[in-house]
């Protein structure tokens, strides 16, 4: 039911917000910053203000990053989102391997997703624990996570080659960026399409629960 929302927002947000900032990057011929000092002085502290906030919070840097420890990951055998051995696996983890996915299809095993002592799969425990280490809230900071750190710094490396020689690195870089997206999004929907209840998982992606939409998570 998400797709509703954010088409919504896409649309009345997401569209103007980024024509509004095409039109004055084309009109001003300026950076984030020194633009405002040509339309308006004293807003010269909205641009300081956005470099600041994308300084801080760099999300696409953060999920190739991610994308990269993954990348790393796949080499290991076995995968270690396919078991519950690892150290930060809990009792609460169910190996969801081809032989247990099996049985819970079959009715023989069953996964517990209505008690109070709800079970995990072992996917979504190497997500939230294993990579994310996700705290009990806002008060515990936790530890430096250092493999997924130095994948985030191989990331901002790997960007600031792309660009230090200006337009002429960039338009090079921009061969291969832009078409390798689509080879590998068209690798993996082949893969999907391919793989056991493919269908249902389509259908339940896109079929829309409008109850769900009073729900702030959403």
């Amino acid at each position: 039911v998400f797709l509703l929302p954010y088409c919504f927002f896409a649309v009345l947000c997401g569209m103007p917000l980024f024509l509004l900032e095409t039109v004055i990057g084309q009109y001003t011929q300026e950076g984030a910053i020194t633009c405002w000092t040509k339309l308006c002085p004293l807003a010269r502290g909205t641009g300081y203000s956005i470099v600041m906030i994308q300084l801080y919070s760099r999300l696409y840097s953060i999920i190739l990053a991610w994308a990269l420890l993954y990348l790393i990951y796949c080499f290991r055998d076995p995968l270690p989102w396919a078991t519950c051995n690892n150290p930060w696996n809990t009792d609460r983890c169910v190996d969801l391997t081809s032989a247990n996915w099996t049985e819970i299809h079959s009715g023989n095993l069953t996964v517990n997703s209505t008690s109070g002592n709800l079970t995990k799969s072992s996917v979504s425990e190497f997500w939230e624990r294993g990579v994310l280490s996700m705290s009990g809230g806002i008060e515990e900071v936790g530890a430096v996570k250092w493999e997924l750190l130095l994948c985030l710094l191989a990331c901002w490396v790997a960007c600031y080659f792309c660009i230090w020689k200006g337009v002429r690195s960039t338009g090079k870089v921009v061969y291969f960026t832009a078409v390798f997206p689509y080879v590998t999004l068209a690798i993996l929907l082949v893969r999907g399409l391919t793989l056991p209840g493919a269908w249902q998982g389509v259908v339940y992606y896109l079929y829309p629960d409008p109850s769900r939409l009073a729900d702030l998570q959403v």
